[in-house]
């Protein structure tokens, strides 16, 4: 047996009638560098890093220990995770942009959280050149969100970083103030339908999972009461059929004919749960979206509108027949006459 045959060596590709020369050292040395760079990243199991790096578990729990030996500070989290911590900022320049420019998009569009969203920016762009941040900064807009939802978020990371039960009043979509919620906050979701950032967690009343919109939020502040996190709860699985927050065990498929002058720009993607069933100048997509209490999918339907004429939803035909209505209502108001011009 050679000395790169014998149990526990690192795993290589090899090519055929072609010896793999590279020392065993060399490959371990940059597999280390790429684990620290995963674990810095996120979260994973062994059996996670396992599958990506090709290796067993315990190659993976001695490449742990190798980094630990090294200096890194390797934290286990339940349910069996492991993470490194980065040294100094969280993200590396390109990085910084990447999330620079995410975050831009929400201060320019979003009417709430302005306060914490031009902050955040200002502490990004410290981790750039200056010939950069003078740039990026001078791009901020002054003004813009409220200090009302501002203030409301403070309350609400609290709630969240430190597992106290919020207590609030929340006013309904319909109207109706519904008072004395109490809260277990498990997640913060901004809204694709309109960047409106909304409050994900357990209501201990209900015992559901239940989105709150922040701005509706009145009236908050802490119980002393703690709570845990629940480790079951998975924010993917439940906004899996989301176009905004709505999460719920139950969906509906929506199936949409585009107009073929419509059809390029909807075939440019970015749609969420979408699926191409047909692409022959007019274009069939299949949308999976959560639905709300009636049953609609009330975070689709806006998207679905904006198409006008140019979309028409085929099924189903509750669906579709919410949104004939929608249709028919706007023409029944505005198919008159302009009034004349003062």
């Amino acid at each position: 047996m050679s000395s790169h045959d014998h149990a526990g060596s690192t795993p290589r590709e090899s090519r055929p009638g072609r010896r793999d020369t590279t020392p065993r050292s060399w490959h371990k040395s940059h597999r280390l560098t790429a684990l620290l760079a995963e674990l810095q990243a996120r979260p994973q199991t062994t059996a996670q890093l396992a599958a990506t790096f090709g290796v067993g578990q315990r190659s993976v729990q001695r490449d742990l220990d190798a980094l630990r030996r090294m200096g890194h500070p390797v934290h286990e989290q339940p349910p069996g995770h492991y993470v490194i911590p980065r040294n100094g900022t969280l993200l590396r320049p390109t990085e910084v942009l990447a999330a620079y420019t995410a975050l831009r998009l929400a201060h320019h569009h979003s009417p709430a959280l302005g306060g914490h969203y031009r902050k955040a920016l200002t502490t990004l762009s410290l981790a750039l050149p200056e010939r950069v941040r003078h740039t990026l900064n001078a791009s901020l807009r002054g003004g813009g969100g409220t200090m009302f939802t501002d203030r409301q978020m403070e309350v609400i990371g609290a709630a969240w970083l430190d597992g106290r039960v919020l207590r609030f009043d929340h006013r309904e979509g319909n109207g109706i103030l519904r008072t004395g919620l109490e809260l277990c906050v498990y997640f913060v979701e901004v809204s694709r339908a309109n960047l409106a950032p909304f409050v994900i967690g357990l209501n201990r009343a209900s015992g559901r999972v239940e989105p709150y919109k922040l701005s509706r939020m009145t009236n908050l502040h802490l119980l002393a009461e703690q709570y845990e996190p629940d480790p079951t709860f998975d924010p993917q699985a439940y906004l899996s059929d989301a176009w905004g927050v709505i999460g719920t065990d139950q969906g509906v498929t929506v199936t949409v004919r585009f107009d073929p002058d419509a059809a390029y720009r909807v075939l440019e993607g970015g749609f969420p749960q979408a699926t191409l069933i047909r692409g022959d100048g007019f274009v069939d997509i299949e949308f999976c979206a959560g639905v709300d209490e009636s049953g609609l999918p009330r975070e689709l339907m806006p998207f679905l509108l904006s198409w006008g004429a140019r979309a028409e939803v085929l099924s189903p035909p509750e669906v579709r027949g919410a949104w004939l209505a929608e249709m028919r209502d706007a023409l029944a108001r505005f198919d008159r006459p302009a009034p004349p011009a003062a």
